[in-house]
């Protein structure tokens, strides 16, 4: 099918009467809803875990999303623009990390008692360790996550709808502080999981209008070339390289899936345990579809509107973040733009909201409630929201901020989880593996992992601006950031083992119910509230073994396919 001529492709498209009504509705659905659990969050198990009473629909569905956000959008598309479906392997990967999240971590979890991922840590080494996650975390979520959700939302609303970047980043980051901080973590999954249903039906519509348009899949194909529809690459791929893929993107899908608070805080409001596999299980097979929904419009983009990408030397696209935004201003009519853009903010909302709730809940219960033990229930409520409402203004301040992030600062941001991951996944995995690593092993490790992944970082931006040529130096630099968190994962694993074989040996009494060992022995529960200890029924055993299946069957089946 030809491709339009440059006068025809629009750049912006104004909002009709239908749009606006459609956003509307969208807004009036979401306040609704924190509103009503605004009512019923009356202590901190209502207000940080959603009263443990979540089924398993609700925890994939919030999963998904807390996820998926508007960088999503236009990283996914851009890079399938740029390099074709092989980004994909992310997503599918992490539909095989969910079911480690589900029937390794989540049992750990819920059995323990927990209530933050710092706390866990805490149990099972030390307070030093706890400090350490908890702190990087909170930090991770201000100067990254907020920052890259509002970058991405200017970029996009700018780009489809003409809005002023900096009014809507202001507008969207008090819209959802407000739900957030009224309804606590209720609010945020039973809004994400009415924005699951908006983020799918926008983009599956989007993605079907534009393999229309190309003629199908088979158009598609004729008009790029087939390394796009190629997703393994060999070892020496800048980007994709599958020993980087397969061996250093597990070490950071654990760390991400299966340990950070964002996302572990759903999983840990699950009534029960088989309700927090399978709400794992549904949200692995939710994970399959990025790759035809975000990823393949890349394809189309570039595919149909050849003219509007630019290209290096090389031949690679350079500015491939304009893929999602050029379809829809281009392909889709009035109505269903407004439903696009209630999905972009949706997957804006919804990710950030996870962001100011989690954040929230590792200040309230690893900081004010050391220095206050003996804070009330509706303390420890008061100051969540407060804590929520400070991240909210810490939003705010980064606003007139997001027109100094260009596309380079953003990659930069991004990169910055492999660098901080290796070591925090080495702790949990290895922790619950072996009983002898203890807390001087565990701090060790991970102040290593940050001294390691700083130096990367640091050299990443002084290499911009002065390009290194010493040996050493360039190696370190050239290495694609997959391999370097390999590297990470294995030094950081060396000195926990190494450090905690030279110190004593942890109290195996403090170790019951954390490590697999230990996993039968009696948890202490001394001060806890109310112990998620109840288990699958067998008939939720027999259903959730066989979806894992097929979700890894579908999963292996996928990339057989797209070899």
């Amino acid at each position: 099918m030809a491709s339009p001529t440059v006068a025809a492709v629009v750049t912006t498209k104004s909002l009709t009467g239908l749009d606006i009504g459609i956003i509307a509705v969208y807004f009036v659905i979401i306040f609704g809803i924190g509103v009503y659990f605004a009512r019923k969050g009356r202590n901190s198990v209502d207000y940080f875990l959603a009263g443990r009473n979540v089924g398993w629909f609700a925890i994939g569905a919030s999963l998904f999303v807390s996820n998926i956000s508007t960088e999503h959008f236009i990283g996914l598309a851009g890079s399938g623009a740029t390099s074709g479906l092989a980004v994909g392997h992310f997503e599918w990967l992490a539909c095989l990390i969910l079911l480690i999240l589900g029937w390794v971590f989540v049992p750990f979890y819920l059995r323990s008692n927990v209530f933050t991922m710092p706390e866990f840590l805490e149990r099972r080494f030390n307070r030093a360790s706890s400090v350490y996650l908890a702190s990087i975390s909170i930090l991770a979520y201000i100067f990254t996550k907020i920052s890259v959700h509002l970058y991405a939302a200017a970029i996009v609303l700018e780009r489809v709808v003409g809005w002023d970047p900096m009014t809507a980043a202001v507008a969207l980051v008090v819209a959802t502080g407000v739900y957030t901080i009224i309804g606590g973590l209720s609010a945020v999954i039973y809004t994400e999981l009415m924005q699951t249903i908006v983020l799918l039906a926008g983009a599956v519509i989007l993605t079907v209008i534009g393999l229309s348009e190309v003629g199908g899949f088979e158009g598609l194909r004729a008009a790029l070339p087939e390394h796009y529809f190629s997703m393994m690459k060999p070892a020496d791929h800048p980007e994709f390289p599958w020993t980087g893929i397969f061996l250093g993107a597990p070490i950071l899908g654990i760390w991400y899936w299966c340990t950070d608070q964002v996302i572990v805080q759903r999983v840990l409001s699950a009534k029960d345990e088989g309700h927090a596999k399978a709400g794992t299980i549904f949200a692995g097979f939710l994970k399959i579809l990025p790759v035809f929904v975000l990823v393949l419009p890349g394809l189309i983009a570039i595919a149909l509107y050849p003219q509007l990408f630019t290209t290096n030397a090389s031949g690679t696209v350079t500015n491939g973040d304009i893929a999602y935004p050029t379809l829809i201003v281009n392909l889709l009519p009035a109505g269903l733009v407004g439903l696009m853009v209630a999905a972009l903010l949706a997957a804006l909302m919804g990710g950030m909201a996870s962001v100011f709730n989690s954040a929230s809940t590792l200040v309230t219960l690893d900081f004010y409630k050391r220095v206050r033990p003996d804070a009330s229930e509706k303390q420890l409520v008061t100051f969540g929201r407060l804590a929520t409402g400070a991240l909210v203004v810490l939003g705010l301040l980064w606003v007139p901020f997001i027109k100094l992030l260009s596309s380079q600062l953003y990659i930069y941001l991004q990169s910055v989880q492999a660098y901080i991951s290796p070591p925090i996944a080495a702790c949990f995995i290895l922790g619950i593996l072996w009983t002898r690593l203890n807390g001087a092993g565990a701090i060790s490790a991970l102040l290593t992992g940050f001294v390691l992944g700083t130096l990367r970082f640091v050299l990443e931006v002084l290499d911009k601006g002065s390009h290194f040529t010493g040996g050493a130096v360039r190696w370190l630099l050239d290495m694609n950031f997959l391999h370097y968190a390999i590297l990470m994962f294995a030094i950081c694993s060396a000195v926990l083992v190494v450090v905690s074989l030279l110190t004593p040996a942890p109290d195996r009494r403090k170790l019951a119910g954390l490590t697999f060992a230990t996993v039968d022995e009696k948890i202490d529960t001394v001060g806890v509230t109310k112990v998620s200890l109840a288990r699958e029924s067998p008939m939720e055993h027999k259903l959730n073994v066989a979806f894992s299946l097929l979700l890894i069957a579908t999963v292996v089946g996928l990339w057989i396919w797209f070899r």
